[in-house]
Parts: structure tokens; sequence; C-alpha cells
């Protein structure tokens, strides 16, 4: 479970773990294998009386992946049972690199993609290969196969890879 998933105010519900295990299957379509609670844009997770709402932050704005995210939602909770959904996009406060979890970094650095540093130095600094760990990194671009990523080369094994961009 995602250790960026906080929020006191969410009403307790019996259903609630039920909920987020479902939730917890639903994956970021430009990163497959990070789910929505990893990469921490699952903000919150309301039981009204006569619906459910599930709370989501996007990435960036104007991100073209939350249409299908709320989509994936609203069908996985759908599958599971639960019919009356609501799905609201919450701007502020902004996502931020540090939602993704511990989890969502090891998943990132798996699939080849360098995850966002975690110390706010310098641009750049301290990203390392995912692929050989070495520090001798470059940048290419400052886009990279979506917009939240840049693309680096690593000096060392001379592969490209994505760097997950801070925000």
């Amino acid at each position: 479970m995602s250790d960026s998933f906080v929020n006191d105010s969410v009403e307790a519900s019996a259903s609630k773990p039920q909920i987020l295990a479902v939730l917890e299957k639903v994956c970021d379509p430009e990163i497959p294998t990070l789910s929505i609670l990893d990469l921490g844009i699952l903000r919150d997770v309301v039981c009204h009386p006569k619906h459910l709402e599930v709370v989501i932050t996007p990435t960036y704005c104007g991100c073209p992946a939350m249409k299908t995210i709320e989509f994936d939602v609203i069908r996985a909770l759908d599958d599971a049972g639960y019919k009356e959904v609501k799905v609201t996009m919450q701007l502020a406060p902004p996502w931020t690199t540090d939602w993704i979890s511990k989890r969502g970094r090891a998943m990132l650095l798996k699939e080849g993609i360098a995850p966002p540093v975690e110390s706010k130095g310098s641009f750049g600094q301290g990203i390392k290969c995912p692929r050989c760990t070495s520090h001798d990194v470059s940048l290419i671009s400052v886009f990279g196969s979506t917009a939240c990523k840049s693309l680096y080369r690593c000096g060392s094994c001379l592969e490209p890879f994505d760097y997950f961009k801070c925000h």
C-alpha cells in the first residue's frame, strides 16, 4: 500500500480496505507497472451514503492520462460491485514526486526509469543510471517518453534512460 495515501478526514468504512485493494490494481497508463496508489495520485476515498467518491490529483495540469485513469477507476470499482462511483479531480495541493511511494520508486527502477532524486538540489544532480547505477549521466532532452520525464544517457554503460522529473 502506498505510503503517500494519507488523509485522516476520510470516513471510516468497513469496505475501505477492499476499495483500496481494488484501486491498488488500477495502473498509470503511461507506466503500467505503477499503481495510482504508488504514483501518489490517489488522494482520498470518501464513502458517501449513496455513492463512492475517489479523489485523484494529476501529476501535472493537462496530463492526458487522467481521463483514462478516471475511466479505469470507475470500471475497476464497478467490476468489484461498487456501482455508484464519482471521480473528483483535485488540483490543489499540486501533485509532487514526494507522493511517490517507496514501492513506486522501486518499480520505476525495475522499469529502467530513474526515480526522482530525493534532494531538491540543482537540476540533474544525484541522478543515477537505473541499469548500472553510475552517476556519470548527461541530459539528452528535457522531454522524455512522456512530459513528466526527461531523457538521459549514461556515460558508463552508454544506455539512454528516462528520468522521472521532480515536481
